[in-house]
């Protein structure tokens, strides 16, 4: 019996060997079922048998393989290399891979409906419109899912069922397809200005080489990085190979994915992690087999199994969310760079402020460095004014400064929108007693306690505790003596509203925006 190392998903430092049973191919990447203890867990053939120095007649033998293209070398050189950056167990960094374990089961198999072999419409049945219509549409040969048809005929379910009864439509069983198999290249895209288009053949060309290259794509807001790189992307799925795209906070990118729709013609594959159990696996799933052709996601994104990726996307790069310190700790801008040149692949850092970091390399000549001097179209930059509180004092117990308020009454006169920007969620940031001058902070962490009217509670954002809010002081015990200071959007949405009574007014914060879908929902009615 031949011996195969498996590395398992869970906190272990290394590959343990396993026997192969006879009769079982496997190689290096290989899925498959292997006991662990009293289980069958989930693992990946990976190099280094015989390191444990078992007989081969002692070692435990791989229980079963999974129908799945093996694990890239790359990708498992790549978590080798984290691991070992991070100190972190390497089978911690494989549970990245293999987040979704129950994604490595065949997916589902879906009933869907098409005509039936020797059918020919001309043969005059007797059918109703809605029936006829269903007919036609099935007419073409392919398979169906009920409500689809139903919904292509415009008409009720019960029309096609009938249909399938009296043997017109026959029922097929399906897979569910991953996500942005036929995304299409060539479908043409917006023109691009003399700077874009240099810096995006700049970047078709690292595509094509075959090889690692880091970029820069630095350049003011609104002046095109996005349709840039999506000219890379294009080039990467020309040469039949898969695109990562990651996102620092993919919940706000419903204007992109519009973008890349219109650009492409379909969406692209979701990684985040609102995303339900269903989507994840049919995403997996996709991004393993190669289908998923290009991946939109969060940082966890990095850590997928692509069976070919070609081009890597970091946009944003600056911002802090790329820094994941729960957990497994890494930065995935930096494992970003990683991971391409283990694969030999391009990638591209994207931000209108880059990070000091990335300048540094770009000053030590290891990044390119591709710059978008101006606005697309010839747009200008915004108007910035400051307003000194000091000279233009709001009301008593307001926060909108005089200027302030007349520059929005005038914006909203104009039919315009306005948008007032406060980094501080809930009512106010301090709670005090007027009488002793007591201020709430969180038992647990000693940050003060910000006040919610929207909960009646006292809500600590560092480290989650809460608690109601006392009639009287804790401390000198005086009744109606505590008072909010200093603002938060709470706060300014009341005053807003009491000197716009008539305007539409909405918070967005992850209060009021705390799923995918309500964050959608609360930007298609701002856009």
């Amino acid at each position: 019996m031949s011996i195969k190392a498996v590395l398992v998903p869970y906190p272990v430092d290394r590959a343990y060997d396993y026997g192969v049973p006879e009769g079982m191919d496997l190689e290096d990447g290989d899925y498959v079922i292997a006991p662990l203890g009293l289980r069958n867990v989930p693992g990946v053939v990976w190099g280094g048998a015989g390191a444990d120095k078992v007989p081969s007649n002692k070692l435990k033998p791989v229980y079963a393989k999974y129908d799945l293209p093996p694990m890239p070398e790359a990708q498992r050189k790549f978590l080798d290399w984290a691991a070992h950056y991070t100190m972190t167990d390497l089978g911690a960094f494989l549970k990245l891979s293999l987040s979704v374990p129950f994604a490595l089961e065949p997916p589902r198999e879906i009933k869907a409906y098409r005509i039936a072999k020797n059918v020919k419409m001309e043969e005059g049945h007797s059918l109703s419109p809605s029936a006829r219509r269903v007919m036609d549409i099935a007419s073409d040969g392919l398979a169906r899912i009920q409500a689809e048809l139903a919904r292509e005929a415009g008409c009720g379910t019960s029309v096609v069922k009938t249909l399938a009864e009296k043997g017109l439509l026959e029922q097929v069983s399906l897979q569910e397809p991953p996500p942005c198999r036929r995304p299409d290249p060539d479908r043409h895209g917006p023109s691009l200005s003399p700077a874009q288009d240099k810096a995006a053949k700049h970047l078709i060309d690292c595509v094509a080489q075959d090889k690692f290259c880091a970029s820069l794509l630095d350049g003011v807001t609104g002046s095109g990085k996005t349709e840039v790189y999506f000219e890379a992307a294009a080039a990467a799925l020309r040469e039949g190979k898969q695109a990562l795209i990651l996102l620092p906070e993919i919940a706000l990118s419903n204007a992109f994915l519009s973008r890349f729709k219109d650009r492409f013609g379909c969406a692209p594959a979701l990684w985040h992690s609102s995303l339900s159990d269903h989507q994840r696996k049919v995403t997996w799933r996709g991004v393993a087999s190669g289908e998923s052709r290009v991946v939109v996601g969060a940082r966890s994104a990095l850590f997928l199994p692509y069976r070919d990726l070609g081009l890597i996307v970091v946009d944003e790069e600056h911002d802090p969310a790329y820094k994941q310190d729960e957990g497994v700790i890494y930065h995935a801008r930096d494992m970003a760079v990683v991971r391409a040149h283990m694969g030999k692949i391009p990638v591209v850092l994207v931000s209108a402020t880059p990070s000091l970091e990335t300048m540094q390399n770009v000053w030590l000549e290891k990044y390119a460095h591709l710059h978008l001097p101006d606005r697309h179209g010839g747009a200008g930059l915004p108007d910035i004014h400051l307003i000194d509180l000091k000279k233009d004092k709001p009301d008593r117990n307001h926060f909108i400064a005089p200027v302030l308020k007349m520059a929005m009454e005038q914006t909203i006169d104009a039919g315009g929108q306005v948008l007032l920007f406060l980094n501080r969620r809930g009512y106010a940031p301090l709670t005090l007693c007027r009488n002793c001058g007591h201020r709430f902070e969180c038992p647990r962490c000693t940050a003060w306690l910000i006040e919610h009217r929207k909960t009646h509670r006292l809500h600590c954002h560092h480290c989650g505790h809460e608690e109601k809010i006392p009639p009287n002081c804790p401390k000198c015990g005086e009744a109606d003596s505590l008072v909010a200071c200093g603002p938060g959007v709470e706060r300014i949405l009341e005053e807003t509203k009491e000197y716009f009574p008539d305007a539409r007014v909405a918070i967005l914060s992850s209060d009021t925006a705390d799923t995918h879908d309500k964050l959608k929902s609360m930007l298609d009615d701002i856009r």
